[in-house]
């Protein structure tokens, strides 16, 4: 037990499971358990939240290789517009339309991935550009929010199987099932070592050009589905519906453990990250409802809701930051000697 626990404490994600373990801890307390655990609760939970998840964990992806997009947000808008717009303007069938969104979030991120990788372009620049850019493109295409889908959609997204399992999180175990077989393969390593120090990995003979292309197109490939996820959520379009997620992202993955500066982090990182963030939020809410409804004539507004849960979030971040800062050299060390052609220790 003390050896997994040691373990545990030297691995990315051990700061974002502890933060998360207190924030549920919390949302527990505040709703008490026969109210949170409901069926009805966590389906609303992850349905709603869904298309942040997803867009974390594909910032996440980014993150390990030693990159940032902020423009993962109107990613996902851009997929939402396109999914509502290809059968409603030229009348084809619905899963054309949702594989073109898939498709054109892959785009885009690919020529991310080219102008920050063989343009040499830095990377905030260019993903700052690309925000405004994409933003342009959704609203070409949808003037102003609209259209629909059709009902069995929404009803299936918003559904709960077997009584407790909501269908969104399908989605998202098949997405983390991925990572766990990528993370077998040698192209992990090389993820990790790009992003670790680039500079030896491309000695030890990775392309590491490819390998950042290629965790572009993964990314792309997320923000399409977290799209989609939208589009049934909402069951209509909207240009500018994922712009707020960009930011929430890079905050989620650092919440989570993984490191800006790259090679150190997983995908559970991205998750435990994401669902701090949904849960702090959450959390607040209820407590100030909570005395709303028992302190007589106590009313705030949504700012001073979202104040008090930024600052909390300030606060993980801090320590995440700080333990981060303990465990970075060692990883650093061990992706060098790698790299180098010695063994991973």
């Amino acid at each position: 037990m003390k050896e997994a626990l040691r373990k545990l404490k030297k691995t990315p994600a051990f700061t974002g499971l502890i933060l998360f373990l207190i924030i549920l801890l919390l949302n527990i307390l505040i709703q008490t358990p026969g109210k949170f655990f409901t069926a009805l609760n966590i389906n609303s939970l992850m349905a709603k939240n869904m298309p942040l998840i997803l867009i974390t964990l594909s910032q996440g992806l980014l993150m390990m290789s030693g990159v940032i997009d902020f423009s993962v947000g109107v990613q996902i808008s851009l997929s939402n517009v396109v999914a509502i717009m290809i059968p409603q303007t030229f009348g084809a069938p619905l899963w054309v339309g949702w594989t073109c969104a898939v498709l054109a979030c892959v785009l885009i991120s690919l020529f991310n991935g080219f102008v920050t990788t063989y343009l040499r372009i830095p990377v905030l620049l260019s993903c700052y550009a690309m925000v405004y850019v994409i933003k342009g493109i959704n609203v070409l295409i949808m003037s102003k929010p609209q259209g629909s889908i059709p009902s069995v959609i929404y009803k299936t997204y918003d559904s709960v199987l077997f009584g407790f399992l909501p269908f969104s999180t399908l989605i998202l175990i098949v997405v983390m099932l991925g990572w766990v077989y990528l993370k077998r393969t040698k192209f992990a390593k090389a993820i990790y070592a790009t992003g670790g120090n680039i500079a030896y990995a491309y000695a030890s003979g990775v392309n590491t050009s490819a390998v950042r292309m290629r965790v572009y197109a993964m990314a792309g490939v997320i923000n399409g589905i977290a799209g989609l996820c939208m589009t049934a959520m909402t069951a209509s379009g909207d240009p500018n519906a994922g712009e707020v997620y960009g930011l929430k992202t890079v905050a989620a993955c650092i919440l989570g453990g993984i490191a800006m500066s790259g090679g150190w982090g997983t995908l559970s990182c991205a998750l435990y990250g994401s669902l701090i963030l949904i849960l702090t939020q959450n959390s607040v809410s209820n407590l100030f409802n909570y005395f709303s409804r028992t302190i007589p004539g106590f009313s705030v507004t949504s700012y001073w809701q979202n104040m008090a849960s930024d600052l909390i979030i300030l606060v993980g971040l801090i320590l995440t930051v700080f333990i981060n800062k303990v465990s970075l050299p060692s990883a650093k060390k061990r992706l060098k000697t790698w790299a180098l052609g010695g063994e991973e220790s």
